[in-house]
C-alpha cells in the first residue's frame, strides 16, 4: 500500500537546512538544549526524523553545529564607521549580540565548548572590519576584535548562570556590570 502525504504535508513549506535548525533553535529556546531529539524535532517539523538526515547527513553533530553558527553568526555593519564613530559602532553590536546570546542562551554553552572552527569567522572578521575603518592599526584591531568577541561571550555565560564572581549575596545589575566592562574592552584599545 503507497502512503498518500497527507493535507498538511502538500501545503507545508519544503524542508530545509534552514527550516530544521530554525525549528531545533525554537525547541531549544522552549525547552533546553537536552530536550533535543532528532525524533522530538522531526514532529516540530512534521516529518519522519530521517528525513532530516537528508540535509543533515552527520546528525546531530551536524545540527548541533549549526545551532552554533547560527547564534554566533552576527556581524557588525562596518559601513559608515569612521575614526569618530568606531566605538558606538562597538557598543551597539556588542548590546545587540549579546541580547542574542540571552535569547538563545540554550546554545551557549554549545558555543563555548564546541569545536566549530568556523562559527564565530564572520563576526570576528566584521568586527576587525570596524576596527581597521577606525583607524586601528590591523595587528591591534585582530586582537581588539577577539578579545571583544571573548567578552560579550564570557559576560553572557556567566550572566545566564547568574555568576556572582565576588561572593556578594546581592543582585547583580548585569546591565551596569556589562556596560563597565564594554567600556574598559573598547576604552583600552589604541
Amino acid at each position: 500500500m503507497v502512503r498518500q502525504p497527507s493535507i498538511n504535508a502538500q501545503h507545508r513549506t519544503p524542508l530545509s537546512t534552514e527550516r530544521i535548525i530554525e525549528a531545533a533553535l525554537r525547541i531549544v529556546d522552549g525547552q533546553g538544549l537536552g530536550r533535543l531529539t532528532m525524533r522530538r524535532l522531526g514532529d516540530a517539523l512534521e516529518v519522519e526524523a530521517m528525513a532530516i538526515y537528508h540535509h543533515l547527513p552527520r546528525g546531530k553533530e551536524q545540527l548541533l553545529d549549526g545551532l552554533v553558527t547560527h547564534v554566533a553568526s552576527a556581524p557588525a555593519e562596518p559601513d559608515g564607521t569612521s575614526a569618530a564613530n568606531w566605538r558606538d559602532v562597538l557598543r551597539a553590536w556588542a548590546a545587540g549580540y549579546r541580547e542574542r546570546l540571552l535569547a538563545h542562551a540554550g546554545v551557549l554553552p554549545l558555543l563555548v565548548t564546541r569545536r566549530n572552527p568556523t562559527a564565530l569567522t564572520v563576526t570576528a572578521a566584521s568586527l576587525r572590519e570596524v576596527l581597521r575603518r577606525g583607524g586601528v592599526a590591523d595587528a591591534t584591531a585582530g586582537v581588539a576584535a577577539h578579545t571583544l568577541l571573548g567578552y560579550v561571550i564570557g559576560h553572557a555565560a556567566l550572566e545566564v548562570r547568574d555568576t556572582r564572581e565576588d561572593g556578594a549575596d546581592r543582585a547583580v545589575d548585569w546591565d551596569a556590570r556589562f556596560t563597565a566592562g564594554l567600556d574598559l574592552v573598547i576604552g583600552g584599545v589604541r
